[in-house]
């Protein structure tokens, strides 16, 4: 959920004056204060390489829409999503934002799912003053650039350094581990930051992390670097990175013989681990996410995304349902669809239910204040041990 975002910045940059003209024409006037709808533009993945993030995303997205106007919409009005397509690039979803802004005359966007796409269409939706929630993106950058908080961009999943807290808050009063050794995916930034944050909070923590080590993505051996780990006989492993490295990395530490808890996030949460790692592998190890599909508050979610699309929902979809909720809220809460009033109603939700918790936007970062779970793998099952929320 965490790109590069070089590429980001610089195509917004060129989109920013493009803009202007079109959009005060297309957004404003009595045409859309008369209409009997509300426009919201998904800005997803729908193709290209994370486009299984972005279509579970707008999936979610799409069925929190469906439920709210089933219930008669908003202020009167139908909600009505305007889908494009930003082919999991940086440029293409400034492109995106462009034609949702001018063409569509979107109040409000949502999306896209990954750290540098958003990135790249904030600017073009500052300069349009149109607001833009997150449900995916884990990076401190999206919300806030130099330590001032970007007014017209928001969140509604968790963030990066979240999770490293919660890992190591975790790690010390659940498991009582003292020591720990951190693995990371050197060429992800996401994996590192976690690496960074759950050092430093373990630590604090009076804990003490024996070793670093790290790999690349797509690598497939790591026994001679877990050869060195089990040399450590650290109370816990933490490994902050995505399915396929996770399962091969548990698989061979097994296969070695650390018995110790391995320690993860939210990029496990996908049934695709115990495919690579075995289910009797996984014993024994822990992990952050958003929610647990055991717990009673989640289940009406649950159930009506299968019913719509006919399989379980990830973790994705979720949190697309999570901002479809937040943003019918705030639009309700507005009692306009002005996007400035919607702006400001987003940053004023206080304790929302939505699909996996409840939500408080933190006004200073833009981040929604909400609790993670942590799921432990067990005998094929997940089973949920602890719900952690941040100081």
């Amino acid at each position: 959920m965490y790109f590069s975002k070089k590429t980001a910045k610089l195509m917004s940059l060129l989109a920013g004056t493009m803009l202007m003209g079109g959009v005060l024409a297309g957004c404003g006037g009595d045409n859309a204060a008369s209409s009997d709808e509300i426009k919201i533009g998904a800005n997803f993945e729908m193709t290209g390489n994370v486009a299984n993030y972005g279509q579970a995303t707008l999936d979610g997205l799409n069925l929190a829409i469906d439920e709210i106007n089933a219930a008669g919409g908003v202020n009167g009005k139908k909600l009505k999503v305007i889908s494009a397509d930003n082919k999991s690039e940086a440029a293409e979803a400034v492109n995106a934002a462009t034609k949702l802004i001018s063409d569509d005359g979107v109040k409000v966007l949502v999306g896209p799912a990954v750290t540098a796409n958003v990135i790249a269409e904030s600017q073009v939706a500052t300069d349009n003053k149109v607001p833009v929630i997150a449900p995916d993106a884990t990076s401190p950058d999206v919300t806030v650039e130099n330590g001032q908080v970007k007014p017209f961009i928001f969140r509604s999943c968790f963030i990066d350094p979240q999770q490293g807290t919660v890992m190591a808050k975790f790690a010390s009063e659940n498991l009582k581990a003292k020591t720990a050794v951190i693995y990371v995916d050197n060429s992800s930034d996401y994996s590192k930051s976690l690496g960074k944050v759950f050092k430093e909070e373990f630590e604090k923590a009076g804990g003490k992390v024996l070793m670093e080590e790290a790999f690349l993505a797509k690598d497939q051996d790591f026994k001679a670097t877990l050869t060195s780990i089990k040399t450590a006989n650290a109370d816990v492993v933490f490994v902050p990175a995505y399915y396929e490295e996770v399962g091969k990395i548990v698989k061979q530490a097994r296969e070695l013989g650390i018995t110790s808890p391995i320690l993860g996030t939210d990029g496990w949460d996908d049934s695709k681990v115990a495919d690579i790692a075995g289910v009797d592998a996984l014993n024994n190890t822990y992990f952050s996410t958003h929610y647990s599909d055991k717990d009673e508050s989640v289940k009406g979610f649950l159930e009506a995304f299968e019913k719509k699309y006919g399989h379980a929902p990830n973790v994705f979809a979720a949190l697309g349902y999570d901002a479809g909720k937040l943003l019918a809220d705030a639009i309700k809460r507005a009692g306009s669809d002005d996007s400035e009033k919607i702006r400001q109603a987003i940053e004023e939700t206080k304790d929302l239910q939505v699909g996996t918790g409840i939500i408080t936007m933190d006004p200073k970062t833009h981040n929604p204040i909400k609790q993670a779970v942590i799921l432990q793998n067990k005998d094929g099952g997940r089973v949920m041990v602890a719900k952690i929320m941040p100081e």
